[in-house]
């Protein structure tokens, strides 16, 4: 094909009938003219126009089937949400809401009114607060309660998290800042108390996401660094980060024993930080709690009301469609073990390894793949040092990027020359689908 043999723009459009036609044509004669010139064949430029249409048609955000075994998997949206979630997102997205109007006055009402109530008795706190993401409530309670002051960070939690997100970044956006205490490895309550000054306005403590310091290493309890803030009348904000409300098992029946009290440890709650003495306690709702992304605050009612009235609140609070999937989350809760059931985070990481042993079965027979045993993670930051025995569907190494280009996408793991379809993360009702796109992808 030449130049001169390419259609108008009005004639390929023409065949299209779309009124997308126009923009897409244009696009498609653009890069016809471009490989004319390398020497190359366009190909069927009516073909290509309807390629371009379905694709500006297709939704970017989509569905992904998670074969990782990666249950809070940051770049697959964390947390899926429950359905109790899904349907407080619909009822309230459809119609009009009664977000910041009060029903019994007929005057304005608050948004934080709708999941403050369940927070607090949930938590044991006096008061809540809820904005977009977790950052948002460090970044709010140090622009709140220590603007212009210092705020005392132990070396061993400057953390960088995803995205090259790092705290002392946060706490010079917000106006504090940073004294340093102690050392990478170890830091002691002794530390924090020789640190404290004239200007001092709190003491920060700061979930170390990703990765732990392990052997020779020390840090003070909550209730030792409570104890110091006390004796200088100075609040203790602790960001948990990952989100645990309540002590609870959060792995596997099959490790709670060998391995379990030591998770429990290692992510506190933030019923037991705030009975430890913390003021104020920040955690996410998108990890471990299993629902929509948000920055959860509990606390001191004081404090919060502090972080309610500054300014930056209003830039940072979550919409409407956050408040009602964070409500129907949290209303699980009031039933643990239904809890545990229909939150699919917390379903994932208690599982029996023998149901995710059958279920790697059942899609080995269904896709002629082999059942391999391997590890799963926690994800989102949470339990980094936390290995879930889980099972996974091997197939071939070369079919990881086409189930990539499935609909809906299958995300694999390759490891040692073989494409892992971890089934930890895989439910029941998705083997089909993950068959179906094996299926397609060596076809």
């Amino acid at each position: 094909m030449r130049l001169r043999d390419l259609p108008s723009v009005d004639e390929l459009a023409r065949a299209a009938d779309d009124p997308l036609a126009v923009e897409a044509a244009r696009r498609v004669l653009a890069l016809a003219r471009e490989e004319i010139r390398a020497g190359g064949e366009p190909g069927d430029l009516r073909q290509r126009v309807e390629a371009e249409l379905a694709d500006a048609r297709r939704p970017r955000l989509r569905r992904v089937l998670n074969a990782t075994g990666v249950i809070v998997h940051t770049n697959l949206g964390r947390a899926p949400l429950p359905d109790s979630a899904l349907e407080r997102l619909r009822e309230v997205g459809r119609c009009y809401s009664n977000l910041e109007y009060d029903l019994r006055t007929g005057a304005r009402g608050s948004r934080q009114d709708h999941v403050a109530a369940i927070l607090r008795r949930l938590t044991g706190a006096e008061a809540a607060l809820v904005v977009n993401n977790n950052a948002a409530s460090v970044l709010l309670a140090l622009a709140a309660l220590a603007e212009g002051r210092e705020v005392l960070v132990s070396r061993g939690e400057l953390i960088e998290i995803g995205d090259s997100f790092r705290i002392p970044d946060v706490l010079a956006r917000s106006g504090a800042r940073l004294v340093e205490v102690g050392t990478t490895n170890r830091t002691r309550a002794a530390d924090y108390e020789r640190a404290v000054g004239l200007d001092t306005a709190l003491i920060l403590r700061v979930h170390q996401s990703n990765f732990r310091v392990v052997g020779f290493a020390e840090q003070p309890s909550t209730a030792e660094l409570a104890a110091v803030a006390a004796r200088h009348g100075l609040p203790l904000v602790d960001d948990l980060g990952s989100g645990v409300l309540r002590d609870t098992v959060l792995l596997a029946p099959d490790r709670a024993r060998e391995a379990g009290q030591a998770a429990r440890n290692d992510e506190p709650s933030a019923q037991e930080t705030l009975s430890a003495g913390a003021d104020l306690v920040c955690f996410s709702g998108d990890k471990l709690l299993g629902g929509p992304q948000a920055g959860i605050v509990v606390g001191r009612a004081e404090l919060v009301e502090r972080l309610r009235r500054h300014p930056l609140q209003r830039a940072l609070r979550a919409d409407k469609l956050t408040l009602a999937a964070l409500e129907g989350t949290l209303g699980l809760y009031l039933e643990p073990e239904r809890a545990m059931r229909e939150i699919p985070v917390l379903r994932m990481l208690t599982e029996p390894s023998e149901a995710v042993r059958a279920r790697a079965e059942r899609l080995a027979a269904l896709t002629g793949g082999a059942v391999e045993e391997t590890v799963a993670r926690v994800g989102g930051g949470a339990l980094p040092l936390a290995e879930l025995p889980s099972f996974a569907c091997g197939v071939e190494e070369e079919l990881a990027e086409p189930l990539r280009e499935c609909e809906p996408p299958v995300v694999a793991v390759v490891r040692e020359g073989r494409c892992l379809l971890d089934c930890r993360t895989l439910a029941d009702g998705d083997l089909d689908e993950v068959a179906a796109a094996v299926v397609r992808a060596r076809g």
